[in-house]
């Protein structure tokens, strides 16, 4: 899997202002891939972790809707950490990058679309097994 973090991106939900407030909208053209499948984390605590796992085939935006979140993103051999705290930017994940979730803040919403149903084999659970992925 050739994905590095440098395949990750920011992408900017187009918005609407005007008198009433703000309108994020986001519509089939709006992200890289069809949607299949939306869960939202809510009531984390501060100090808890989320994610510890890669995906070999889904591609996930993830995005703050209310409050603020890291996620660390590794490739195999190198890291980085982004800070999500804006509800009209979402971090697009692809296929083959380990992600970990921290430092929620207080009230923190976190939306994740992603491009496939939940399947359990798509998942990479363990660091070690990522790492013989990636060489692979």
């Amino acid at each position: 899997m050739g994905t590095t973090i440098n395949d990750v991106a920011i992408l900017e939900v187009p918005r609407v202002h005007d008198e009433r407030g703000l309108l994020a909208v986001i519509e089939k053209d709006t992200i890289p891939f069809k949607i299949e499948r939306v869960y939202y984390l809510y009531d984390v605590p501060s100090d808890a972790f989320r994610g510890g796992h890669a995906h070999k085939e889904l591609y996930q935006l993830i995005i703050p809707l209310s409050g603020s979140f890291d996620v660390l993103i590794k490739d195999g051999e190198r890291s980085k950490t982004i800070n999500l705290n804006k509800p009209h930017k979402g971090l697009l994940l692809v296929p083959g990058i380990w992600r970990e979730i921290d430092n929620f803040s207080s009230g923190c919403v976190c939306l994740v679309l992603a491009s496939k149903e939940y399947d359990e084999l798509d998942y990479i659970r363990e660091f070690n097994a990522f790492l013989s992925f990636k060489k692979s």
